[in-house]
């Protein structure tokens, strides 16, 4: 992998970017030896930036999402003379790539800018279509961005689970073993449970930062919860184990969505927008990033825990 730091000198240039993760081997740039590279959203906007001002430059991402990993609000960085008008630089890249993947907004930033180092909080919405009556079909138009199952969920349960998440701890029960990280304690600022549609579920987190697999492991232990196989109760257990055999699966790739990276003061309230209904990544949740967010109909984490009763 090749190191990219901010080139004193050049303009630095902060994107917003969104895709349909599908069909990408995840963000970061992978060229395997003796093999063509492999189709990665840091590899295509890397080709679309060079095309535009004729030259190779390194664009760093602030997330490294894995394959089938979908996202509204990824943040990347890369030091350049560009030529085009920052107003229409997000169009003149976007114009460059495929259809599944779009720079949303540009902006000129400092020099100094790091998108991964200087990222304050961010927000990963993990969502499932639950359903078990014979009339209930399977997602179709939406299916690679919700994980379905036949398990009937109880929300309340997972809202009250939900609820024992936040707070600064060792996440080691909630990331692969091989994770590779110096320190596995991270900040959960607001972990939300809701149903915004008949069986659909939505689980969102806001973190200072996540670990390898974090969101879906926590998903995965919330699920099990919604099911009954674990108790929302066992979750302050099961993260001071700091073992993985005691949380829930991975589950999939596809119903994970990187909602937005903020800087500045962290950000750690989860907000809900009146566009927020389904779920699915789509050009009206574009717009649901970096510059703000309003409060609407999610149960806080405080109005959970005054709702929640002990098991």
């Amino acid at each position: 992998m090749r190191a990219e730091h901010p080139r004193r000198g050049l303009p630095r240039w902060k994107l917003k970017v969104a895709y349909d993760g599908s069909a990408f081997h995840g963000w970061q740039r992978q060229e395997p030896k003796d093999a063509p590279p492999l189709r990665t959203v840091q590899g295509i906007l890397e080709e679309a930036v060079a095309a535009l001002i004729g030259q190779r430059v390194d664009v760093v991402g602030a997330s490294r999402t894995d394959t089938g990993v979908h996202a509204v609000g990824q943040v990347a960085a890369f030091s350049a003379d560009v030529r085009v008008p920052v107003a229409r630089l997000a169009n003149a890249i976007s114009a460059r790539l495929p259809r599944d993947v779009q720079v949303v907004e540009a902006e000129q930033v400092a020099e100094t800018f790091n998108p991964i180092g200087d990222a304050r909080s961010k927000c990963y919405r993990y969502t499932i279509e639950h359903t078990s009556h014979p009339h209930n079909p399977w997602p179709l138009f939406d299916r690679n961005f919700v994980f379905s199952t036949p398990h009937t969920l109880d929300l309340d349960r997972m809202q009250r689970a939900a609820s024992l998440m936040v707070g600064t701890y060792d996440c080691a029960s909630f990331t692969q073993v091989d994770h590779g990280r110096t320190t596995t304690v991270r900040s959960i600022y607001d972990c939300v449970v809701r149903s915004p549609a008949p069986r659909r579920v939505e689980i969102e987190i806001c973190a200072s930062g996540f670990l390898y697999n974090m969101v879906r492991i926590v998903a995965g232990t919330l699920f099990e919860v919604g099911r009954g196989r674990i108790e929302p109760s066992a979750i302050t257990e099961i993260r001071d184990a700091r073992d993985r055999t005691r949380a829930g699966p991975t589950l999939p790739p596809q119903g994970l969505c990187l909602r937005w990276i903020w800087y500045g003061a962290p950000r750690m309230k989860i907000g809900a927008s009146a566009e927020d209904h389904d779920g699915v990544p789509r050009e009206g949740d574009i717009g649901d990033g970096s510059e703000g967010w309003s409060e609407g109909e999610t149960k806080s984490t405080a109005e959970i825990r005054r709702d929640a009763t002990p098991e």
